[in-house]
């Protein structure tokens, strides 16, 4: 998630605001030496290759946000986001590629920044890395799993990530579902919702709003910044060299990069990023092969899939995208998530209109869809100018998921109707909608391009 505010200045640094503005605030940007004395790395590749680390620091936080926004106890000076962001040779495509923090990974021998003492190779999760040897341990760590050159290195903390929030005028993200998470106070309906800072950061750091823990909120945070970027290069911001400077400034206080990430590099990106659009950006995570690895000594840890990804980094190095899909494809192609699975939601359709043969279309889409129909479409008793959906509301997920398929559609609760939902077709039909459920339980590798994201 504080990558995401990282980001957010590499897609801002607009070409068109001259290099003396970018110059300055190159000079704003603190500088790390990543990679010192570093030997025997992975090869280069097409593009370039981005680390973005998030730390936390809470501690810039006044009290008053801290308590409204449920940032209570110390910073831990550790990361828990991290994001290989390659940018395409072409400059006309970016992949984000997720690292799940808690990844069991091997370190290389190095000396712990702490302690002094030197390391042999050793497992721990991918996290403890930067704990142990800070920047440079952590990016050979990541090369060594991924076997990707890291050429640029930025870090970031998330103090500043409300401010860049408010001055973009707010990010519109979705939900199909309400979500509600305790623990950052968090509390959205369902339906689109612009956020602003505070509700934004409450956004991208909520992990109990499902089963899927970090790879629930590493989605999302793919989502937010698939928006982010939307909003940035659709508001003018990168057009517009006052706006680009306030939100630089807002950014730039917790930023910290690599030597060799300097005006030329932000430059270049600007004027490869000049006209991206949401379309032009894909967003993934590593796959998953075991969710719960037990390491002696460590605990619980996410096993990689080893032939997955080793084809996913390939493609990295190689400068391919991650999918064959049209580039630009439009947004209405686009599944909907849902919250159950359709293959377990049991439909029988009726026609509530004077067309004839629409039962038997609607019955045989929502199959297409994956629901499970009866395939016995009926002649409802009266027409209806609007689809309903009839459900008990034992069953209100499944209505809601079936609901997502029928935009437009009215849900009906009938008490003591059982399992079976029930689907009126009216005569505002005009579509059924794909829908996608993400099981928590058993993480599948899928691409998101940014065109995707949006409501």
């Amino acid at each position: 998630m504080r990558a995401v505010t990282t980001l957010s200045v590499v897609v801002l640094a607009s070409a068109g605001i001259g290099h003396a503005v970018v110059s300055s605030l190159d000079a704003g940007i603190a500088r790390i030496d990543a990679f010192k004395d570093m030997k025997n790395r992975p090869r280069g590749g097409h593009g370039m290759n981005l680390l973005l680390v998030g730390t936390d620091g809470r501690d810039k936080l006044s009290e008053r946000d801290r308590r409204a926004f449920r940032l209570g106890g110390q910073p831990c000076h550790c990361t828990d986001t991290m994001m290989i962001v390659h940018i395409a040779e072409d400059r006309e495509r970016a992949t984000v590629v997720s690292l799940p923090r808690d990844s069991y990974a091997e370190t290389p021998a190095h000396t712990d920044q702490n302690s002094g003492r030197r390391h042999g190779p050793h497992p721990v999760r991918l996290n403890a890395a930067y704990a142990e040897g800070g920047p440079q341990l952590t990016i050979r760590t990541v090369e060594h799993m991924t076997h990707v050159k890291i050429d640029h290195y930025l870090e970031v903390d998330f103090t500043s990530f409300m401010r860049t929030v408010d001055v973009l005028g707010g990010v519109e993200v979705c939900t199909p579902t309400p979500m509600n998470d305790r623990y950052t106070g968090l509390d959205l309906a369902a339906g689109a919702h612009t956020l602003r800072g505070g509700q934004a950061l409450q956004y991208v750091r909520a992990r109990h709003v499902d089963g899927a823990s970090d790879l629930g909120r590493m989605k999302r945070q793919q989502r937010f910044l698939a928006a982010l970027l939307d909003r940035a290069t659709s508001s003018g911001v990168l057009l517009n060299p006052m706006r680009f400077r306030d939100v630089t400034r807002a950014v730039l206080g917790s930023v910290r990069a690599d030597a060799g990430f300097g005006t030329d590099e932000l430059l270049d990106l600007g004027r490869a990023m000049r006209d991206f659009s949401p379309s032009s950006s894909e967003f993934t995570t590593v796959p998953i092969g075991q969710l719960n690895y037990q390491v002696k000594g460590i605990g619980s840890t996410l096993k990689w899939d080893a032939a997955k990804a080793a084809k996913l980094f390939a493609a990295v190095r190689d400068d391919k995208p991650l999918t064959q899909d049209p580039p630009h494809r439009s947004r209405v192609s686009a599944p909907v998530p849902v919250e159950v699975a359709p293959d377990t939601i049991r439909v029988q359709v009726a026609n509530g209109t004077g067309t004839i043969g629409l039962g038997k279309r609607v019955d045989a889409a929502l199959a297409a869809t994956g629901f499970a129909t009866t395939r016995q479409p009926q002649t409802a008793p009266a027409h209806v100018p609007r689809t309903l959906v009839f459900y008990d509301p034992r069953w209100d997920r499944s209505a809601r998921s079936l609901a997502a398929a029928l935009p437009g559609s009215e849900l009906r609760p009938v008490p003591g109707q059982g399992p079976l939902l029930k689907v009126t077709a009216g005569a505002d039909f005009k579509e059924v909608r794909g829908v996608r459920f993400d099981d928590p339980g058993r993480p599948e590798q899928s691409v998101l391009r940014g065109s995707q994201a949006g409501c």
